[in-house]
């Protein structure tokens, strides 16, 4: 079972903050530290103000040595994929090859807005997505010494030497989302790992159906796909624990039972398994007080031994 810590600095971190939960994270055993790819709060003032996902795992890149870093998930919105293409490769260069991509259409209006970014209509913005997804994978793959081209509706590039390289080869990619049928195909096509984010145990299971479907429809094995999860994560050595850490999250306990992991490790691990009989073997653990290094190492200590 695969644990990953997972952040969302938007909603007000500094640099600082995210590198001590990422190292806590590591010293503690986990797999990974991710984050969010976003530039607005969705509450509160966000303070001091977001921080660039990529500006940060180049930084984390060199303040850790195990973990896997990455998005959930950078917005196709944000970044020309050929700008893209050549930051996830340093990146991965300077941590070594520990850099997973994760790829999204975009969805955020409001911070579009605040920033200056376009943002069109979803059907465009699934192709931009896909034609992200062939310049991204095209740059990546073309051979040292050879030139990459492509044409498409959104982009162009000519005569490119597709360099840098990134260490893997591939850079791991993660789609995910609620799609009926082209994520579902794009996920198949392109990437190693699907994500469920948020949902509760029967309508992850639909979601694996999907991609396992999709997978055999273009005679993929769908055991090469990994699927994956994130929730909210609150766990308390007892009752009154778990009531304090939702509390200083601005969340009620009952809710969080319902729609993360929270309660004692034991009730924790319970859940875990639950969707782990679907399919589900990488976790994305959303830690929403950074402050909070005890939570995390109370996780790997008394969670992940269970697993």
């Amino acid at each position: 079972m695969d644990l990953r810590i997972f952040t969302e600095p938007q909603q007000g971190a500094t640099y600082e903050d995210l590198r001590r939960v990422a190292v806590a994270a590591e010293d503690a055993g986990y797999a990974g530290f991710f984050r969010s790819d976003h530039y607005l709060t969705m509450g509160g003032t966000g303070l001091p103000g977001p921080t660039d996902a990529w500006t940060t795992l180049a930084a984390l890149a060199r303040d850790t040595s195990r973990v896997r870093l990455g998005t959930l998930v950078t917005s196709a919105t944000f970044r020309h994929p050929g700008v893209l293409a050549i930051q996830v490769a340093q990146v991965d260069e300077m941590s070594g090859g520990r850099v997973d991509l994760g790829l999204g259409t975009g969805w955020y209006a409001e911070e579009h807005a605040a920033y200056g970014i376009p943002f069109p209509p979803l059907g465009e913005r699934f192709d931009r997505f896909e034609e992200q997804l062939q310049v991204l994978t095209g740059l990546w793959s073309t051979p040292v010494g050879e030139t990459f081209d492509f044409a498409g509706t959104h982009y162009q590039l000519a005569g490119s030497p597709a360099l840098p390289k990134p260490v893997q080869s591939p850079v791991p990619l993660i789609i995910g989302g609620g799609g009926r049928k082209r994520t579902p195909a794009l996920a198949a096509r392109y990437a190693g790992e699907f994500n469920g984010a948020f949902k509760p145990v029967a309508e992850t299971q639909e979601l694996v159906e999907r991609v396992t479907q999709a997978c055999r429809d273009i005679d993929r094995d769908p055991a090469t796909m990994v699927f994956s999860t994130a929730l909210v994560v609150c766990v308390g050595r007892d009752d009154a624990e778990v009531a304090r850490r939702a509390a200083a999250i601005g969340r009620e306990v009952d809710e969080l039972r319902q729609n993360g992991l929270t309660g004692t490790p034991g009730e924790v691990v319970e859940k875990i398994q639950a969707y782990r009989a679907i399919g589900v073997e990488r976790f994305y653990l959303q830690v929403m007080d950074l402050a909070d290094l005890d939570h995390v190492e109370l996780v790997a200590a008394e969670v992940a031994p269970q697993l």
